[in-house]
């Protein structure tokens, strides 16, 4: 085992590297001046990270593979890391604040710490590791939430999110004993082998409940989704848009290659376990939706209903599973990062307030911007043509491919709970287009970032559901 191995961690090397290059152009340079430079910087190297990616190999080993590179992994990394940049991309406006400026550099270092934990996890093939990387991604994040520290709501919902994580981590712990107990190794292959012939089921049953609940809490599936709103309403509208799709996207991978690779033995216990989390995580997030007046709160309440569509493909347990959960991934995070980028601008141009009754009447002054929205919005509903429709699509074909009675019964529910996101997404819309509001949201112009941000956002909403081309391109990967 030598240096050559972190060859086979590309896209992982190359996020150390802009790390380091970003930590040194924050300490070198001086906070007094305006550094319009630095986040153009930032987002430059990003692209790097995208290209690098891209470029990296679909197969390897390091560590004693503890660490595995897959074609799927990569795929996964490359979404993610397109996602970040958009994040970046639409942060500088927030970031551009006086009162945050000066915290611009260790902004940037938390988002690409967590993402470099985010891509050790998901390309473990340990459980070790796998839980290193899961820390590595959890401790910046909670960083992130508490940055702004100031202000009541965003030191909350940080608490929250500590004291759950913390509690979160130990119950997963504690299920990875169980199944180490049972099975006397910690690689993912070498435990699937010795759970077949293991006869300590009521054993292998605690782990998996232990440990799916452990990282329910990352997804914040139902019933582990009680800090979702808190932290998300406290967190800076850019954090709570990289929480939202990129930490669940990560998360959600990496349940299922560890449900599909060390817990497949166990398959008829954990999909009857997901059948029962997806309905209520879809149901209730949508029930408590409906009542939220407070738009970071109600995507929160979205996000964790979209989190149950996601696992939905789980339950597929083929070929077309896998390519369903990153398909769905991928067009989640161009339409929820256009949600919240307008989130992002409005706040900052309407004194920091996220109300749903301060978009009453956006439209009378800001057509463009709510006309944005509104296509985003109908994609996270899976209206066509739009991107979402098709995503939803492929995750039900593959839940519905398993051919049991209560995936056809778990695929029904789904759909008709996508009649009621359907009805609290036009909610918004009717508050930007019908709503009366005597003193609208005046008239302005968005700068250079946000009008990038939602450009490539918006065209991924249209260009993703239009063209099949990225779901093959997913699939023959994967394959």
């Amino acid at each position: 085992m030598g240096y050559s191995q972190f060859l086979n961690m590309v896209p992982e090397v190359t996020l150390v590297a802009i790390l380091i290059i970003v930590f040194i152009a924050d300490f070198i340079s001086s906070r007094n001046n305006n550094r319009t430079w630095f986040n153009p910087l930032v987002c430059i190297l990003m692209l790097i990270q995208v290209v690098a990616t891209i470029l990296s190999p679909d197969c390897g080993t390091a560590f004693g593979e503890m660490y595995v590179t897959t074609a799927a992994a990569n795929v996964m990394k490359v979404i993610l890391a397109a996602g970040t940049l958009i994040v970046l991309i639409q942060s500088r406006l927030w970031l551009n604040r006086e009162d945050v400026r000066n915290r611009e550099g260790e902004f940037y270092m938390l988002v690409l710490s967590t993402l470099l934990g985010m891509n050790v996890m998901m390309s473990s093939g340990h459980f070790l590791l796998f839980f290193l990387g899961l820390e590595m991604a959890s401790v910046p994040m909670a960083c992130m939430v508490a940055f702004d520290k100031y202000r009541r709501n965003s030191a909350e919902g940080a608490a929250k999110f500590i004291l759950t994580a913390t509690f979160s981590s130990g119950v997963m712990l504690y299920g990875i004993s169980f199944i180490y107990g049972s099975t006397g190794t910690l690689y993912f292959a070498d435990v699937a082998a010795a759970l077949s012939s293991s006869e300590n089921v009521a054993m292998n049953i605690m782990g998996l409940v232990f440990f799916f609940s452990g990282l329910g809490f990352k997804i914040s599936l139902v019933p582990f989704h009680f800090w979702t709103a808190d932290a998300y309403q406290g967190a800076p509208t850019s954090v709570t848009g990289y929480l939202s799709v990129i930490s669940k996207g990560a998360a959600a991978f990496t349940l299922m290659v560890i449900l599909v690779k060390a817990f497949a033995p166990m398959i008829v216990y954990w999909q009857y376990m997901l059948y029962i989390v997806i309905v209520l995580s879809i149901t209730v997030a949508n029930l408590f939706a409906i009542r939220q007046s407070e738009l970071k709160r109600f995507m929160a309440f979205s996000s964790i209903s979209q989190a149950g569509y996601i696992m939905l493909a789980v339950c597929g347990d083929n070929a077309m599973a896998m390519s369903s959960l990153m398909f769905y991934v991928l067009v989640y995070v161009v339409a929820n990062m256009s949600v919240f980028t307008v989130i992002g601008v409005v706040e900052q141009k309407n004194g920091g307030t996220t109300e749903m009754s301060s978009y009453n009447g956006l439209y009378q002054t800001n057509p463009k911007l709510s006309f944005l929205m509104t296509l985003a919005l109908f994609s996270l509903a899976g209206i066509p043509p739009f991107a979402g429709m098709f995503s939803k699509f492929f995750v039900f074909m593959a839940a519905a491919q398993s051919g049991t009675v209560w995936a056809y019964i778990v695929v029904f529910i789904a759909l008709i709970n996508t009649v009621i996101s359907l009805y609290y997404y036009l909610l918004i819309v009717k508050a930007m287009y019908i709503n009366k509001n005597d003193a609208p949201l005046p008239a302005f112009k968005s700068d250079c970032n946000t009008k990038l941000a939602l450009a490539l956002c918006t065209i991924g909403i249209l260009v993703f559901g239009v063209f099949s081309f990225f779901y093959d391109w997913i699939a023959q990967t994967v394959g």
